[in-house]
């Protein structure tokens, strides 16, 4: 577990089966006021597309300031004529306790508050690398102690309706999803788990 001032954050990635390489990327960083937490699926699997997704987290580096809009901008002009990338991108503003979601294609999150799931995403559809598109921004007013789980396509939807996701420790229920899931994995798969603490 990486413990912030304000967000815990566990991790689980696998790759698909017969690849040593996981072709999801992801990075997060807390800054002063902010939060940001990004997972980047190259299409396909292994080691090509994890060369694309690492290329949308390199960039990304280069502007955790910029907003989520701008961001995606950026990135999918970086990726033109490149193999395509499906993106998933939090900010969490610790000024007002506004997060701020968006994804370009099949990259999910769950917002847990006081153990209840409250809001799933409805991703933009398509990839990066593409044609230029607007981007639905979604925002959440967050509360003590709300469970974020981010996750590729790999996490299956039976799989995000156990309980354990509403654990108050990152790391048990990162713990929990690895001794319960699928120890062969159909697709590269990568899910993180936030606790907002402020």
């Amino acid at each position: 577990m990486i413990s912030g001032e304000h967000v815990d954050v566990s991790v689980f990635q696998e790759p698909k089966k017969g690849n040593y390489e996981c072709g999801d990327s992801y990075f997060y960083i807390e800054l002063e006021n902010e939060f940001l937490c990004v997972i980047a699926d190259g299409l396909g699997s292994g080691e090509i597309a994890k060369e694309s997704s690492q290329v949308v987290i390199d960039i990304i580096k280069s502007q955790v300031q910029a907003p989520v809009e701008e961001i995606i901008r950026v990135c999918n002009g970086e990726l033109a004529g490149k193999r395509g990338v499906v993106l998933g991108i939090l900010k969490i503003n610790f000024d007002n306790n506004i997060a701020a979601f968006s994804s370009i294609g099949n990259i999910g999150i769950m917002v847990l508050e006081e153990g209840k799931k409250k809001k799933r995403n409805i991703p933009n559809a398509g990839y990066l690398g593409s044609f230029n598109r607007k981007c639905k921004v979604m925002t959440y007013e967050l509360r003590k102690n709300t469970n974020l789980i981010m996750f590729s396509d790999g996490v299956h939807d039976k799989e995000l309706s156990q309980q354990f996701f509403v654990d108050s420790n990152v790391d048990t229920i990162i713990d929990t999803y690895r001794q319960t899931t699928d120890k062969i994995r159909q697709d590269d798969t990568t899910l993180i788990a936030m606790r907002f603490k402020k």
